[in-house]
């Protein structure tokens, strides 16, 4: 199994949403300055993680500039750039890709987000709908794929039309291709095109199903397909400890919060927000929704919505078990993520070691 920590490019700090006064207690929030950012890559780089998740959005600082930074300041780590199709020309985007490979020694991964909220789409200028948004990413990956061949060619599509496209120096490692999203239609993009199918974190039992979908979606085209999953991480020496820390994480939200963001969630074309907000019905009572799977994290955050939550042995146990059900890579975060880093690669990546889930350290 790979494993990847997340770079907090829209800030950090110990709290799940900001109180109902909009601003935050003095010294809970972190701002995503460079040296800060770097203190967080250094120490995934430090303990083995494969890479970074790199995330984009409304409130994020770029992720191209940052990775690229941080890429020169890092010695193995991996970033997983989240990238839009849509926002940038496929072209262009292979240009940017071959030239990150060039300057981080292949360090460059792809998390492929086609989008879930129709307002942020609209913000940027994308107004298509979810159908079409991934017919536009299977267009976008293919002119990217052959693209990266180095050979010149045409492309027709619905969304794209290029003449004589040419990516003048492909590097010789093509970036890892992650493709997300718990809808048939991200399923069949993935089954074409990726070489990892991600779905957000949910219990064993249900993530099981939409693994299995994707891989024998991919098997009818003739293809092996990978999968990934995304969970925030809460570990501790000691469940009780662990558990202290998810209650205090939801103590003090007021409901109308919760129902004001539940029915945000509601509107949303994501399938997989909500699937994630079906995962505590709204309510505060009973977010344990499996052993050591805490979905607090969804009552008010939009995204991934669960969390691991145990001690160091007990979430050792549970990754074990998604392991078992072909989850090859794991995308983890948790708050602050320059000290969870640690509560987690001191206390958890060694059981994995020990188990065989993950391979030895890097020296």
């Amino acid at each position: 199994m790979d494993l990847y920590w997340f770079l907090p490019l829209h800030g950090d700090g110990r709290e799940i949403a900001k109180p109902s006064g909009g601003q935050p207690a003095p010294g809970t929030r972190r701002e995503p300055g460079i040296d800060y950012l770097t203190q967080v890559a250094l120490a995934a780089d430090r303990l083995g993680f494969t890479g970074m998740l790199t995330p984009f959005g409304l409130f994020c600082e770029d992720p191209w500039v940052a990775a690229g930074a941080l890429a020169a300041r890092t010695r193995r780590i991996k970033f997983m750039i989240a990238l839009r199709p849509g926002l940038v020309a496929p072209l262009l985007a292979a240009q940017m890709a071959a030239t990150f490979q060039r300057v981080s020694d292949g360090r460059l991964q792809l998390n492929i987000v086609t989008g879930g909220d129709p307002d942020e789409q609209r913000r940027y200028g994308d107004p298509l709908g979810h159908d079409l948004r991934y017919a536009r990413t299977a267009e976008f990956l293919e002119v990217f794929d052959r693209a990266w061949t180095g050979e010149r060619f045409d492309f027709a599509g619905e969304q794209y039309q290029v003449e004589g496209a040419l990516l003048a120096r492909p590097h010789p490692v093509r970036p890892h291709v992650f493709v997300g999203g718990s809808s048939d239609a991200a399923r069949a993009v993935a089954a074409a095109h990726a070489d990892t199918y991600l779905a957000w974190g949910e219990p064993p039992p249900d993530l099981a199903g939409l693994l299995d979908r994707a891989r024998e979606a991919a098997a009818a085209r003739g293809r092996e397909l990978s999968c990934g999953t995304r969970f925030h991480v809460i570990s501790r020496d000691t469940a009780a400890e662990a558990w202290a820390v998810a209650r205090r994480l939801v103590e003090g939200i007021e409901p109308e919060r919760v129902r004001q963001a539940q029915r945000r969630f509601a509107r949303s074309e994501s399938e997989g927000q909500r699937r994630a907000a079906a995962l505590h019905g709204g309510g505060a009572a009973g977010l344990e929704v499996y052993p050591n799977v805490w979905a607090g994290y969804g009552l008010v955050r939009p995204g991934v919505g669960a969390a691991l939550v145990g001690s160091h042995e007990q979430v050792a146990e549970r990754i074990e078990e998604y392991r078992s059900l072909g989850v090859d890579h794991l995308i983890l975060s948790a708050q602050p993520h320059l000290e969870e880093a640690y509560s987690f690669g001191e206390g958890v990546l060694p059981l994995l070691r020990a188990r065989g889930v993950l391979g030895d350290p890097p020296r």
